[in-house]
């Protein structure tokens, strides 16, 4: 994907559901929904096993969240995205993203053909780093 479509993803939404985010602050999930919500982002955890996450309620499905969901960011293993996917397109969020390590091909076609955008294999935080940062995509409600 274009630095210019992944700039236009972190210019235009507001609301990120984070998939697999972990309260545990050493995980992956945990620093990067942090930074993203420190940067004006709204972070929606969404993970069965957590109630709250960085003072946000946690829900066990997409479909639970009860506000529209610009970015489904996704940390669970390759073999677990397709459901998040098929969950993304039925909840109408705009943008799926597979964080850097995450790769499924039939996933991200399922969902280019459903007219969302897709990132793949790329972190969020680094990416909204690299073009630019928290100055340059600072989010207001």
């Amino acid at each position: 994907m274009p630095d210019s479509e992944i700039e236009k993803i972190l210019r235009t939404c507001r609301t990120i559901a984070v998939v697999g985010l972990s309260s545990r602050e050493f995980r992956p999930s945990y620093g990067v929904a942090q930074y993203l919500q420190d940067a004006g982002y709204r972070i929606i955890p969404v993970n069965p096993h957590e109630t709250q996450v960085l003072g946000e309620k946690a829900y066990a499905r997409l479909e639970d969240v009860p506000e529209k969901i610009d970015v489904v960011d996704i940390f669970r293993h390759s073999e677990f995205i397709s459901p998040i996917v098929e969950s993304a397109i039925r909840i109408g969020a705009k943008t799926v993203w597979m964080q850097q390590g995450i790769i499924n091909e039939e996933a991200a076609k399922l969902a280019r053909e459903a007219g969302l955008m897709v990132v793949m294999d790329r972190c969020i935080l680094q990416e909204h780093r690299r073009l630019g940062g928290k100055s340059y995509f600072a989010c207001v409600s």
